[in-house]
């Protein structure tokens, strides 16, 4: 899995963390049914924003779903998935962007990669997903060449990089290739006229996932000796953080140009997520809240302090737990295999192997920022503008919460 819009399901209301997960196995199952099962690896967060933007045109409906089976990543269980031309394109997007990945881990000899016989097996498989993804998208009428045009010229624009070109010139190929296939969703949705305000935001998401590619990759990259925009360049962190954030306002304008039948998930995803991948990069994601609750900063045991055990305003002790029934080391370590082949211990809620004791999978663990759920009120904001915010996890979009 790759991509910059990477959700907390914590901070999605369960309507919307339902919707995310439709998009995102139907991506899934689409890349399995047009392109077989290998093809599922390609499954990224960025490519189904496609899917996702062309059904809040179209609106949901009852031809839009269907109930998928019991998957290990679901923890076997069965969900409503999307399904469609928003899904078949987003899977046709993923094949060529999966393959400009490939190469471009090629060119810069990662790991393995580095071995000839390797690289030439990843070539292969690159083209293979290019040959394929071409096919997914004439049968929907989007030409794929577009993205593969771009693929090959980022090599040639990044031999004429060097100290003080400016980074948009770097970035461009990416730029072209995301704004093509943004618009081919309102042609499948049938809303002409939100093709080019669609194309704006598609040019400056392209123009982020580059950027914040860059920025994470930049030490490892220095370490490597491998190419980055940023050193290329000679681009400064507050630049770089300059262009993304005036990007960020960008696709917030462009949406609210655009058309739409329901924004909710819209408007989590390329507003509110496309900051916090910003606050991400940059390693200033944070909270308006924290601090707004539990004990202040500081020795909790300090004298005086009234979060202090004892103290007045200490939390009341934890109740002794009962004891439980402990499974023995064969039978635990059974129960511990069929927990891993089901995923339960990375995407949903299980019992200890050993212990019986009720825990959250991995996934539950993540760090959401201490965050509040403003999405989940925003969500209903699909007209956000330039207000003062809406008060909520640094949410900037102006809505009256």
């Amino acid at each position: 899995m790759f991509g910059i819009v990477r959700p907390c399901t914590h901070r999605l209301s369960e309507g919307l963390k339902t919707e995310w997960m439709a998009h995102l196995c139907g991506l899934c199952l689409a890349l399995r049914s047009d392109h077989g099962q290998f093809a599922r690896i390609v499954t990224n967060y960025d490519g189904l924003i496609v899917s996702v933007l062309t059904e809040a045109q179209t609106g949901t409906g009852p031809a839009g779903r269907r109930t998928a089976g019991p998957c290990p990543l679901r923890a076997m269980r069965t969900a409503p998935v999307a399904r469609g031309e928003g899904a078949k394109l987003a899977a046709a997007v993923s094949l060529v962007l999966a393959s400009a990945k490939v190469r471009d881990h090629v060119a810069d000899r990662d790991g393995l990669l580095a071995h000839r016989p390797v690289a030439a097996a990843a070539r292969r498989v690159a083209a293979g997903w290019d040959r394929a993804g071409a096919r997914g998208g004439a049968a929907l009428g989007f030409d794929t060449a577009v993205l593969v045009d771009a693929v090959d010229r980022q090599a040639g624009i990044e031999a004429l990089a060097v100290t003080g070109t400016p980074l948009l010139f770097v970035t461009e190929p990416t730029e072209t290739a995301t704004a093509a296939a943004f618009a081919h969703t309102a042609v499948l949705a049938g809303r002409p006229g939100n093709a080019a305000p669609l194309a704006e935001a598609g040019r400056l998401f392209g123009r982020l996932a580059h950027l914040l590619d860059a920025v994470e990759d930049q030490r490892a990259d220095a370490e490597a000796g491998a190419w980055n925009p940023l050193t290329a360049t000679g681009t400064p962190l507050t630049e770089a953080r300059r262009l993304c954030d005036d990007a960020v306002r960008g696709v917030r304008l462009a949406l609210a140009d655009a058309e739409f039948s329901d924004s909710g998930l819209v408007h989590v995803l390329l507003v509110h997520e496309l900051r916090r991948a910003v606050d991400r990069a940059f390693a200033t994601d944070s909270c308006a809240h924290r601090g707004a609750y539990g004990p202040p900063p500081g020795n909790p045991y300090a004298p005086g302090n009234p979060h202090a055990p004892g103290g007045p305003a200490a939390p009341p002790p934890e109740p002794p737990r009962p004891p439980r029934d402990r499974r023995g080391l064969i039978a635990g370590c059974f129960v511990m295999a069929g927990l891993a082949c089901t995923c339960q211990m990375c995407c949903g809620s299980y019992e200890g192997p050993w212990s019986r004791e009720r825990r959250e999978g991995l996934c539950s663990q993540a760090d959401c920022g201490d965050c509040c759920e403003c999405c989940d009120c925003c969500s209903n904001c699909p007209t956000c503008g330039d207000g003062d915010g809406c008060g909520c996890c640094d949410c900037d979009c102006g809505c009256d919460c």
